[in-house]
């Protein structure tokens, strides 16, 4: 390639990552009265700046080629921070290792864009294999707290190049920029993913919302626990974590679940976000949640909502892990406003815009799973009887 031509080349690269980050997003109709969807993506991996990809220089790259590949951008943490909004994305390379990196937008829903340099983690005394998921809590104690998921290989069956370790890696950062590496999270369980800090003290201590599982993969008999740290600085759940948010038979978490962001403190409770599977003939399907807890007891649930909250739909249903949907991030704005960001199969982060007033209504005054189908249908029966009631009574025209 002539050394004209990698110029213009290089030019067109750049023209097309700005026309892409700075595209308008627009909503679209809500259908459910809960929250509102976006139409595009506010995040995916042509939002990674060119430098990224490509080795710039014509002496060393004089054919262009992409060195460095980015798969896939999702699973991102979230917090606004000085009127801005972030989000610390799970970035996986075309190497399927993954990197923290932090994108900043001025509202939210728009014009996201990376900083220039990904995080570059500090590890512990047993660096691991891979970091992804991080879930982002400003806490009462002044630090913003990352906990992710520490990968690393099962030295224990050395023979399976899939066998893994998980575990709950800590860092902590004022600014976004340098952070602080904590040693991981201790448990009981071999295995942890899906770990949350709560935001604030509870009798003093840090509270963890945990899954601690039996195997990599394999979950056991599990779902959302908590457990109690005394310091950060040596994280350790002494005893066994409480299970407060169980796997169902038949339901959207018959498989697995993991809570989400960290909770946001209302008025009523603590409103919780997590994300249910469940088997089906095409594979595992995730789906989005919500449950309530109580605010002098954030391990006493008291509002569960049945059925999920957020499903995949459409083009979000295809992707590196098609038919899922997974939140590790959430912002509620001063206006009352809340952001909530989730992943479309492992692929892309979009937003879906709902108030506090109404993610509280849906939580407290949605029905519980009626707990087997005759119930379930009674359930819809009655609702579909008071509704035409009312549509006799005053929209007589709809019945027509």
């Amino acid at each position: 390639m002539k050394r004209a031509t990698f110029d213009q080349k290089v030019k067109e690269l750049f023209d097309d990552y700005l026309q892409h980050v700075n595209r308008k997003n627009r909503p679209l109709r809500s259908d459910n009265g809960i929250f509102q969807r976006y139409a595009f993506p506010v995040i995916t991996r042509e939002h990674a700046p060119v430098f990224w990809k490509y080795d710039l220089d014509y002496r060393t790259n004089p054919n262009l080629i992409q060195r460095l590949g980015v798969n896939t951008t999702f699973n991102a943490g979230a917090i606004a921070l000085n009127g801005k909004y972030y989000l610390v994305v799970r970035v996986e390379g075309f190497d399927v290792k993954s990197f923290f990196a932090v994108a900043e937008s001025p509202d939210g829903i728009n014009r996201f864009r990376f900083r220039d340099h990904p995080i570059v983690m500090p590890v512990t005394g047993d660096p691991e294999m891979n970091v992804y998921d991080m879930r982002l809590v400003s806490h009462e104690d002044g630090w913003i707290y990352g906990t992710f998921c520490a990968e690393r290989k099962d030295l224990s069956k050395p023979g399976d190049s899939s066998a893994a370790l998980a575990g709950c890696g800590i860092a902590r950062t004022k600014d976004l920029v340098n952070w602080e590496r904590l040693p991981d999270l201790k448990t009981a369980a071999s295995q942890q993913r899906n770990c949350v800090l709560h935001p604030d003290f509870v009798d003093g201590k840090y509270l963890f919302y945990t899954r601690p599982q039996q195997g990599f993969i394999e979950t056991g008999e599990s779902g959302i626990g908590v457990g109690m740290v005394e310091d950060m600085e040596n994280p350790v759940i002494t005893g066994k974590e409480i299970i407060i948010d169980p796997r169902m038979y038949h339901t959207c978490k018959e498989v697995k679940n993991g809570l989400g962001p960290a909770p946001i403190k209302t008025r009523y409770g603590w409103l919780h976000l997590a994300h249910g599977v469940r088997n089906t003939a095409a594979g595992l399907r995730y789906v989005l949640y919500m449950f309530m807890t109580a605010l002098d007891n954030p391990a006493r649930v008291i509002h569960r909502p049945g059925g999920h909250f957020l499903e995949p739909l459409g083009e979000e249903r295809v992707g590196d892990v098609s038919n899922v949907v997974f939140s590790n991030g959430w912002i509620l704005k001063e206006n009352g406003e809340v952001l909530i960001y989730y992943a479309s199969s492992d692929t892309r982060m979009h937003v879906a815009v709902s108030t506090l007033d109404k993610l509280i209504d849906y939580v407290m005054n949605n029905p519980e799973d009626a707990g087997r189908t005759q119930l379930c249908a009674k359930q819809r029966d009655e609702l579909i009887t008071r509704n035409i009631r009312i549509m006799q009574e005053q929209y007589p025209d709809l019945l027509k």
